[in-house]
């Protein structure tokens, strides 16, 4: 096993580093969701913390990491006799963003429960993590069910496993860690909520830092097991540490005042439900106990509002997380209980061991970092995450600056309310991705028929089984009341859901949009779509043209607040060269066919059906349009015409593109009765 980067040695991330020592002091802190760019020493921390995490005691040849001293009386490999145990380092179990739910949670033995009787259960990762961390990468691409099933074991301390009227339990008590790129897709709310605290990363710009992530990080690439040696006094003061805060924990009060403040933060920032009031609650005690103090103070109240409120303020999917701290100090001012400034005082009640180091000691240190040349308050920890600048996501897309020849570039328009919208959804049944559009081929949803199992079987189609069992009893010599079943006899049950689909907008943003101020009308009809992609879990993406051209102005992605900022950012002006813009989204969807070909596509196009960039811009636009229909893509022109008069070009695209046109006015969830089928219907008519 490689040695990990110490995690006293990575530089600055004093948010991160405190999170993470938080919950290693107390569990039921919640567990820890970190965002940020790559390249920010997200993974790198995390696994740096096992090595920090005490040994944990538990009973020899159990699967299930009991405690001798109290073992799980529900476990399946119990019951156990109270006594001595025996020690094994803390475990850090990684969760692929693939993995199956029978990995996560584990597995029944379906054909030995059904032909020998026997409950056989295979662990999963849940008891491999229990009393240990449990670290998802990339949280926000895992599957939605997985995450639920993740989020409510680590809710109630216990994991449960059904199968056909079979059932196991077992305790799975862990510090849930998950890291995210927020460019890639964002967190329902309602999972956010489920993490107890949240912080925010970001690589440093400060040239001295950065050097000193580079220094450590060839160090440590140059000799890892001497880099480690280096700072073993500083890995082992923190641990010492973390086990003294542990045991303090329990004696730590939290008063009426601190609670008061609590209550009333929550109150002031409209959190909803109770979760938020319960994870400061134990956050401010644990800093407290962190701290060495046996009493909650005021500025223990305010570090555990910023660690576990932010998150907890969205209320769509483009807000940014964030809290007023302005706010918070008035509040807490307000409500305070006289037992504390808002400031870093110190502890005035009992300075026991925790304030012999002022910096990294107090409620917002992460460990000691050794008397060396290297920074203390750095961003960057120069693991192998740390790579260069990364664009804002705001900043429109060069190409884009350069309109045609007579025709000015005019500036980005805001868009218009948002509004719900009609489902649209692909034809067919499809295989792809968990979501909410259009039908598919899932692992969870209602049973539509049984097949043979192709591997392992994980769902039982029982009346299937039985049916192809029953015919060769006799043959098989039954002299009991149970039935003898082989393995052909084991059907796997089929089952229909909801699959995501790739919603690539194609997006006219020419004078012709700009001159009849509509333009703010269609940024806000994305916009509606856009919302309506996100609650479905799609991936989107953003091609646009005008002047001369077609440009992506956003790569299909599961991040559709990125797609919003670069919506919002969209300038206009030019010539409309609506045939550079679909044969452009005809490249786009031909790479991602080959990148993921189960997820299936939905091609949705906002224009009024002008062309005029290019010789013979109305047939180029309709031979590019051709090539969807040929392809069977579904699509649907938004048409944005208006005025008296009207031409109707956008009906003759849709025509061309095998798909359906709607008026934006349509488009209300309120105005099209009949969408759906129109979309279907006529996409059938292509194929």
């Amino acid at each position: 096993m490689s040695t990990p980067f110490p995690f006293t040695a990575v530089v600055g991330q004093d948010d991160l580093r405190l999170a993470l020592l938080l919950n290693a002091v107390s569990p039921a802190v919640g567990g820890v969701l970190v965002r940020g760019e790559k390249g920010t020493a997200k993974s790198t921390a995390v696994r740096a913390l096992s090595a920090l995490m005490p040994e944990v005691d538990v009973v020899a040849g159990c699967r299930f990491s009991c405690a001798p001293a109290a073992p799980d009386p529900a476990c399946p490999d119990g019951p156990h006799e109270v006594g001595a145990g025996v020690q094994r380092p803390a475990r850090m179990v990684e969760l692929p963003v693939g993995a199956s739910e029978d990995r996560l949670v584990g597995a029944l033995d379906i054909e030995r429960a059904l032909a020998e009787g026997v409950k056989a259960f295979e662990p999963g990762l849940l008891a491999d993590a229990h009393r240990g961390i449990l670290y998802v990468d990339e949280v926000n691409l895992l599957h939605d069910h997985l995450v639920d099933l993740l989020l409510d074991a680590a809710a109630m301390g216990a994991s449960y496993v059904e199968r056909e009227g079979v059932s196991v339990r077992h305790a799975a008590r862990f510090l849930l860690v998950g890291t995210m790129n927020p460019e890639e897709g964002e967190l329902r709310p309602q999972l956010l909520d489920r993490f107890g605290l949240t912080v925010e990363v970001a690589a440093s710009r400060e040239p001295d830092q950065r050097v000193e992530v580079v220094r450590r990080r060839l160090a440590y690439d140059d000799d890892p097991d001497g880099f480690a040696g280096r700072w073993a006094d500083e890995e082992t003061s923190v641990r010492a540490r973390i086990v003294a805060a542990r045991k303090l924990l329990p004696s730590v009060v939290l008063g009426d005042g601190p609670l008061r403040q609590i209550a009333a933060t929550c109150a002031a920032f409209e959190v909803d439900g109770m979760r938020a009031d319960i994870v400061m609650a134990r956050t401010a005690t644990t800093l407290a106990a962190w701290a060495g103090r046996t009493e909650v103070l005021a500025e223990d109240v305010r570090q555990a509002a910023l660690l576990a409120l932010p998150h907890r303020r969205r209320r769509n999917p483009f807000d940014a997380p964030g809290l007023d701290e302005d706010k918070l100090d008035e509040t807490l001012e307000e409500f305070g209980g006289g037992d504390g400034s808002n400031g870093s005082g110190g502890s005035d009640d009992s300075g026991d061991s925790g304030d012999e180091d002022p910096d990294p000691d107090g409620p917002d240190g992460g460990g000691g970092q050794p008397p060396q040349e290297g920074p203390d308050s750095g961003t960057d920890d120069g693991s192998s995450e740390s790579s260069g600048e990364v664009p804002a996501q705001g900043e429109p897309s060069e190409s884009g600056q350069a309109p045609s020849p007579g025709a000015g570039e005019q500036a980005p328009v805001r868009a218009a309310e948002p509004f719900r919208t009609k489902v649209l959804s692909v034809p067919g049944l499809g295989e792809g991705a968990a979501g909410r559009r259009s039908r598919a081929r899932t692992e969870h949803g209602r049973t539509t028929g049984a097949r043979r199992p192709q591997g392992a079987l994980t769902k039982l189609h029982l009346a299937a089984t039985v049916q192809a069992a029953a015919p060769h009893q006799r043959a098989r010599g039954r002299s009991g009341p149970g039935l003898v079943v082989r393995r052909d006899d084991l059907r796997q049950a089929t089952r229909e859901g909801r699959e995501g689909n790739l919603v690539l907008f194609v997006v006219d943003a020419s004078g012709s949009m700009a001159a009849r101020q509509r333009m703010s009308a269609v940024k806000g009809a994305v916009l509606s779509l856009l919302l309506d992609a996100y609650q479905r879990r799609d991936k989107v993406g953003l091609v646009t043209f005008r002047g001369s051209t077609g440009e992506v102005a956003l790569p299909p992605t599961s991040s559709v607040d990125a797609a919003a900022v670069r919506l919002e950012s969209l300038p206009t002006g030019g010539r409309t060269p609506l045939a550079a813009g679909l044969l452009r989204a005809h490249d786009v969807l031909r790479v991602e066919r080959l990148r993921d070909p189960a997820r299936r596509a939905l091609m949705v196009v906002v224009t009024d059906g002008r062309a005029t960039g290019g010789p013979e811009p109305v047939n180029l636009a309709g031979r590019a349009a051709r090539l969807f229909a040929a392809d069977g893509v579904a699509s649907v022109v938004v048409d944005c015409e208006s005025g008296p008069v009207r031409l109707g070009l956008a009906g003759q695209l849709a025509g061309e593109l095998g798909g359906t046109a709607v008026t934006l006015d349509e488009l209300r969830a309120d105005s099209i009765a009949g969408l759906v089928r129109d979309v279907q219907g006529n996409s059938r008519r292509a194929a």
